[in-house]
């Protein structure tokens, strides 16, 4: 099983399969409108900008399940994005990334890299997310942000902390094109 074996539903409320991004290098990555981390919607949308051309592409999934953080309907997530950050790369409905209630797409890139590869701004986030009891068990989501690297095959390559900037992702982005 790999990623494309997946269907999402898109904001109007279609299945859309994922195999439709075969030999496309993918980040997925689990959005929010009212975090800190937000800002990184503009270096998002930057990667996808700089290599849609060469087969890639930046899939957003809102989730709401820290701290309420994306509280719009799926319209008013898109709007936000589009608005105020310029975000063109594609955006799907909210959904979860933990729990029981988990889109079994994440459950599959959670099974797939269960470990984020950090940086040094994730030393802080982590101390900081235990403080607020929003850790979840092993394996799930720390926070907003997290993204997952896929290849063209629909292997997750890399999970990546939700301090990773996109401008630190270029390279292995690079690797895989």
């Amino acid at each position: 099983m790999n990623v494309h074996d997946f269907k999402v539903r898109a904001v109007s409320g279609e299945l859309v399969s994922l195999s439709k991004y075969h030999g496309k290098t993918l980040l997925i990555v689990n959005i929010a409108t009212k975090c800190g981390l937000t800002p990184q919607l503009e270096g998002l949308e930057k990667l996808h900008q700089a290599y849609k051309g060469k087969e890639f592409e930046v899939l957003g999934f809102p989730c709401n399940q820290f701290l309420e953080q994306s509280p719009e309907d799926d319209q008013g997530i898109m709007d936000f994005c589009q608005v105020n950050y310029g975000v063109s790369f594609t955006n799907f409905a909210k959904i979860e990334v933990n729990g029981p209630d988990a889109d079994p797409l994440f459950k599959h890139l959670k099974m797939q890299r269960h470990d984020d590869k950090s940086n040094d701004a994730s030393e802080g986030l982590l101390e900081k997310l235990t403080s607020i009891g929003q850790v979840f068990d092993d394996g799930e989501l720390k926070w907003n942000f997290t993204k997952f690297l896929v290849d063209g095959e629909g292997k997750v390559v890399e999970r990546y902390s939700p301090t990773y900037l996109a401008e630190e992702l270029a390279e292995d982005i690079e690797k895989l094109l």
